[in-house]
């Protein structure tokens, strides 16, 4: 089976986080979040251990509380962090906050929150296995998200909820021991002419055989 490069390069190319455009009308089919997250766990995973688990949120009541836990952690951090990049005169990160801003006000909106979890305790680990554990469900989460961008959805990977994970994880009989690892709001989008990003030559960034090289 060939793969049409063109079409993979412009769906890895145009995956953005998406916050302002986030359709919150328009409902999310249990059948499309079902489809994304059979595409996540194909990813590859450490150990074949398969330790990936998700949390999927659509009760309105809960998205709310989840979503107030979240600002609770977002709004001081966010505002801190517009203020800082408006005195500077960063228009780039003044739109980037502005935008985080935006989708923690109306977080509860999403139809769909989805947490992805590791059936794993990370405070029993060590670095190496820390970074072994998250890689493995990042990388699920990933080709989520990218599953729901080819369907016309969007979503964003944040993590200031983390702050009030126990609570989070007592809202929904999350159990001991397993880790949650990010909140994803998904929607349908506004529209679907996401353009690549701003990014500068890899040849500056990549080094050959040696560090520096």
């Amino acid at each position: 089976m060939s793969i049409d490069v063109a079409n993979a390069d412009l769906l890895l190319s145009t995956s953005r986080s998406v916050r302002k455009r986030l359709d919150f009308d328009r409902p999310v089919e249990r059948e499309v979040l079902l489809e994304c997250l059979q595409l996540a766990v194909q990813a590859p995973t450490a150990s074949n251990s398969q330790t990936w688990r998700w949390m999927v949120v659509t009760d309105p009541d809960l998205r709310l509380q989840v979503a107030d836990y979240y600002r609770a952690a977002a709004l001081p951090y966010l505002g801190e962090s517009l203020a800082a990049a408006e005195g500077g005169g960063d228009a780039t990160q003044q739109r980037v906050y502005d935008s985080a801003m935006y989708l923690a006000e109306n977080m509860e909106k999403a139809p769909a929150l989805v947490i992805p979890c590791i059936a794993e305790d990370l405070a029993d680990l060590d670095q190496t296995g820390t970074i072994v554990a998250l890689g493995s469900v990042v990388q699920a989460a990933w080709s989520f998200q990218l599953g729901l961008r080819a369907r016309g959805l969007g979503s964003c990977w944040t993590t200031l909820h983390l702050r009030h994970a126990a609570e989070v994880a007592d809202l929904l009989g999350i159990p001991a021991g397993v880790t949650q690892v990010s909140l994803i709001p998904v929607a349908y989008t506004k529209g679907t002419d996401f353009k690549p990003a701003k990014r500068g030559p890899v040849s500056e960034i990549t080094h050959w055989d040696h560090w520096g090289s």
